[in-house]
């Protein structure tokens, strides 16, 4: 079986908010998207597993609001980048709670990645979902590169001191507020200078051009669909995608359903025809080694015919019966990813 390597996961916010325990993780569980029985059985070999901080008091997303016509959700808050650090350090300490345990490898390098695939364990890659525990001088990377950080999104959805993020909303494109602040452009230099992947997922438009420009590394979206298909703002335009792929870079499909849907809703109802017409836009511009899949387990609301990490299965069989044959489907499960991980990271 083609092993998936998955371009970001939410499992650690998940454990964070003390809605699964690893144990769960290891044995099973009925709590979320992602454990090693269903892993097994749906053929997920690996992914970014994400560190992400919740606006602390904000309210849950407004999931009704997201199944209307349109919708337009405001954006949280910024978050204190003390309680960002903190909470971190926390999603961290689960993360090699996992490695203790036997659920995941962390790995460092494309080599590690590829010798883990696939295996008895997750090939698990550590990544930050929005920068907010990160300071102007930079200094918090020294702690989080020693710690297995390997690929960082400057901003989730709400703004930080390094950029703006899109919101969700629908109808809509990221053409929305200013570039990457000038500790934005730092961070990338900087990130660029110590071989970690930047992550241009919920990055507005200015701030996606602010990065090529800026970057010597592939662009990386790990978790993003067309915005010719679902005119979301949280999808790429042609002119973002053109721009990823004149850096050979990469864009992982997102299996969240308002992203997936040409109408916006976040709802179960959609069908694999909507994930293909993604995936064959996508290659129209990106070729052949700049798609893969970033799903967004525990983090979305997926498809009803995946349901779970251990659908995988019918996401390859679907593959198949759209023409795709096995050296692109093993491009497209984890061969893409291992190529942008050694131009980034080098070996």
């Amino acid at each position: 079986m083609i092993p998936f390597f998955d371009g970001h996961n939410d499992l650690l916010l998940k454990m964070s908010l003390g809605r699964v325990t690893a144990e769960e993780v290891r044995d099973g569980h009925a709590n979320g998207h992602i454990d090693l029985p269903r892993a097994r059985s749906g053929g997920l070999g690996g992914g970014f597993f994400a560190l992400y901080v919740p606006t602390p008091g904000a309210p849950a997303m407004d999931m009704e609001a997201m199944r209307q016509d349109s919708y337009d959700l405001p954006l949280p808050a910024p978050v204190d980048q003390a309680h960002a650090l903190d909470r971190v350090r926390t999603g961290i300490g689960h993360f090699r709670r996992l490695a203790e345990l036997d659920i995941i490898t962390p790995c460092t390098t494309a080599a590690e990645v590829e010798a883990a695939l696939p295996g008895p364990t997750l090939a698990a890659v550590l990544h930050m979902e929005g920068a907010e525990a990160i300071g102007p001088d930079l200094s918090e990377l020294d702690e989080l590169q020693a710690a297995g950080l390997r690929s960082i999104g400057p901003v989730w959805s709400r703004p930080t001191i390094h950029g703006h993020g899109v919101p969700f909303r629908y109808p809509a494109t990221s053409d929305i507020g200013p570039g990457l602040t000038a500790a934005g452009k730092a961070l990338v230099r900087e990130c660029n200078r110590r071989r970690i992947m930047v992550d241009l997922s919920h990055l507005n438009m200015a701030g996606l051009r602010d990065v090529a420009e800026i970057s010597d590394a592939p662009l990386v979206a790990t978790h993003s669909n067309a915005h010719a298909i679902a005119p979301s703002a949280r999808c790429l335009t042609d002119e973002e995608l053109r721009l990823i792929a004149a850096t050979d870079g990469l864009v992982g499909i997102n299996f969240g359903t308002c992203f997936l849907r040409p109408d916006g809703k976040f709802i179960a109802d959609c069908p694999i025809e909507h994930l293909l017409r993604h995936l064959d836009h996508l290659l129209s511009i990106l070729g052949e080694d700049g798609v893969a899949f970033g799903s967004d387990f525990d983090g979305a609301v997926l498809p009803d015919w995946m349901g779970d990490c251990g659908g995988l299965f019918r996401l390859r069989e679907g593959l198949v019966r759209h023409g795709i044959d096995p050296p692109l489907l093993e491009k497209l499960a984890h061969r893409n990813w291992l190529r942008v991980m050694r131009a980034t990271w080098g070996a």
